[in-house]
């Protein structure tokens, strides 16, 4: 049977690196190329498909909707390709990860599956970090960080994973002691559990109903959703954070408050600089990350 001809790899190589990195300068400072040449190994790679794969005007290329095609058929065999000399690789060193993670995503969302990626990548290890201004630090002392925000930092890779809606959450016996109605005369004699980064949960829920102009009796405020839980639950205060927060909680003590549905001004994303989808780690968390659905 004969031998199927394999595609040019460098050129392969090339067109992988600029869809990545969404810049063909950008890869060919990556590969150690001019620009010409990168441009030279993908009209190669283009030859060789019979396929018109990006869209040159001045100095940018554009996917055409066939690279594109290309490019999410390729993908995963690459990926493969490189897993499997992974596993059969003695010489491979492991693959570390500088991740930073809000306490709250990583108990709730994302320890309960990373033993999934671990199957799947046994040469992947992770430091965790939970330290404040895990944006700023993204490029410099973190790879990659899952943060919570109304919307990343423009020159950032980001990778949307999910939306809410805020909700008041108390324990049961402060529910029955405020009663079915949230009004404005109740409410005031509350005392409201706000994070520190996400003070426009709390505008928004009051907008919505209709209580703009409350001042309630306190505002405490936390830098940890799970102590804000736990506070809520010891009938400290009335927390307002997300409704996954409260379904991954599953603690039977709280409960959330009636009211209008209000959606968060705030959602988890994942963050990481373009170039870093290049080293391995931070595309196989990534990549991962994205299929898992967390």
């Amino acid at each position: 049977m004969p031998a199927r001809r394999l595609p040019p790899l460098r050129a392969l190589e090339a067109f992988m690196r600029t869809v990545r990195l969404g810049s063909a300068r950008a890869a060919a400072e990556e590969i150690g190329l001019s620009p010409s040449a990168l441009s030279r190994r993908i009209s190669n790679l283009e030859e060789f498909v019979g396929k018109k794969l990006f869209t040159r005007a001045r100095q940018s290329m554009q996917l055409t909707d066939e690279g594109q095609a290309f490019y999410e058929a390729v993908n995963p065999h690459m990926e493969a390709l490189a897993r499997a000399v992974e596993s059969q690789s003695d010489n491979i060193a492991l693959l570390r990860l500088r991740l930073g993670v809000l306490p709250m995503f990583g108990s709730q969302r994302l320890f309960p599956r990373l033993g999934e990626l671990r199957k799947r990548h046994p040469l992947l290890h992770i430091d965790i970090d939970t330290a404040p201004h895990l944006e700023d630090r993204v490029g410099d002392t973190l790879d990659a960080a899952i943060i919570l925000s109304r919307g990343p930092a423009s020159g950032l890779h980001a990778v949307r994973l999910d939306h809410n809606l805020v909700h008041a959450i108390c324990s049961k016996d402060t529910a029955r002691a405020i009663g079915p109605d949230i009004t404005p005369e109740v409410m005031t004699k509350q005392t409201f559990l706000i994070h520190n980064e996400l003070p426009e949960s709390f505008m928004a829920w009051k907008k919505a109903n209709g209580l703009d102009a409350m001042d309630p009796a306190a505002i405490d405020h936390y830098d940890s959703g799970a102590l804000m839980l736990e506070a809520a639950a010891q009938g400290l205060g009335i927390a307002i954070m997300h409704d996954d927060h409260l379904r991954r909680a599953n603690d039977n003590r709280l409960i959330n408050l009636p009211g209008k549905p209000v959606e968060s001004p705030y959602s988890y994303w994942f963050v990481c600089k373009p170039v870093a989808l290049e080293s391995r780690p931070v595309r196989i968390f990534h990549d991962w990350l994205v299929r898992a659905g967390l």
